[in-house]
């Protein structure tokens, strides 16, 4: 936040109506997040354009007041933003009527599944995994997260021959039970 030059006093002043709540001030993402019972309820940001509130599981508010948005339609499921353009759109009754509602619904354990994906395959893994089964098993005791990785990291390329080199640094990654992006964590 100390980033942000834009909208300074408009965060601060977000800030002190939340503090009115029973929520506790975190720092996650480099920005302030408030939770309960440990659980991220709402947080707050500046951007170019707005400031604004985001409520993680504001698919569950009423939303009475027709304030909030998705950001993203596509990847976006439970998450919420309420976007301030000015500082005299803040409300603070109503911020607090709608912080409010959020801890109810944190109490009521409200949440949205995540979508289980499938895991595909591109044929050139496959035709390797026919050729060598000890490699098939070793593919098979990393998570589904991490066989995604693999999998998309090789179908992902245009070129045949792209993916023929990618292939080729997948097998030696599977091989060793490393995973594709574990260097960087």
């Amino acid at each position: 936040m100390a980033k942000n030059t834009i909208w300074q006093e408009e965060l601060i002043r977000l800030k002190e109506i939340i503090a009115k709540s029973e929520l506790k001030e975190t720092t996650k993402w480099g920005i302030p997040v408030y939770t309960y019972n440990d659980k991220n309820v709402v947080g707050i940001a500046g951007f170019k354009s707005y400031f604004g509130l985001w409520f993680y599981n504001g698919v569950f508010l009423k939303d009475e007041s027709n304030q909030l948005v998705n950001a993203n339609e596509e990847k976006t499921k439970s998450l919420r933003q309420w976007r301030f353009y000015s500082s005299d759109e803040i409300d603070e009754s109503l911020i607090l009527k709608y912080v409010k509602e959020a801890i109810e619904i944190e109490d009521k354990g409200l949440k949205i599944k995540p979508e289980k994906k499938s895991v595909e395959i591109p044929e050139l893994l496959k035709n390797e995994f026919d050729k060598d089964k000890t490699l098939k098993s070793n593919f098979d005791s990393f998570t589904p997260y991490k066989q995604r990785e693999f999998c998309e990291f090789i179908s992902s390329a245009q070129r045949e021959s792209t993916q023929v080199k990618r292939l080729s640094k997948v097998v030696s990654l599977i091989s060793e039970g490393i995973g594709l992006n574990d260097k960087y964590k």
